[in-house]
């Protein structure tokens, strides 16, 4: 099993793109500069390099662990020991990657596993830190609704190119 890491360098970027989209004033971004107490000058003074740079890197994070929840030939690769033990497996791991090799790595099911890792992921640990920092469902729903969305849609390029 391959990886397209170019498949994996664009993913990154879907967090950047939803979030300029999620957070624009004309959709949630008015909601959430309220419900954090931003101004549009508060905003404008952060170091942008720093923000985008590092959520790059976060970004690429991700997909490392996404690839693992879309794509469930990874755990039979793991079962052999990894990309470096392939070549040391018995037959039956070749027959079985023969066969089912490609099974479910479709946009559409990498998007179903994304969005439950969004939902069974991503909105528990919002929820507990915005509850610990009082903070208002609104702004928990924002930010979960951004990494459901975001998760489909990179655990979806993932599944189906990566």
């Amino acid at each position: 099993m391959e990886i397209n890491f170019i498949a994996l360098f664009g993913v990154a970027v879907i967090p950047l793109v939803v979030g300029f989209i999620w957070y624009n004033p004309k959709t949630f971004g008015t909601i959430w500069m309220r419900e954090n107490n931003f101004t549009q000058e508060e905003l404008q003074k952060g170091n942008m390099l720093k923000i985008f740079g590092l959520t790059y890197v976060f970004s690429l994070m991700a997909t490392m662990i996404l690839m693992a929840l879309t794509i469930h030939q990874s755990g039979a690769v793991g079962m052999v020991g990894g990309p470096p033990m392939l070549a040391n497996a018995k037959p039956s791991f070749a027959a079985f990657m023969a066969d089912y090799g490609t099974a479910y790595r479709t946009f559409k099911h990498g998007a179903l596993h994304g969005f439950m890792g969004g939902l069974f992921f991503a909105l528990p640990i919002i929820g507990i830190n915005g509850l610990f920092e009082r903070k208002s469902w609104k702004y928990i729903f924002i930010h979960a609704g951004f990494w459901m969305v975001t998760l489909a849609l990179m655990g979806g390029v993932i599944c189906a190119y990566a």
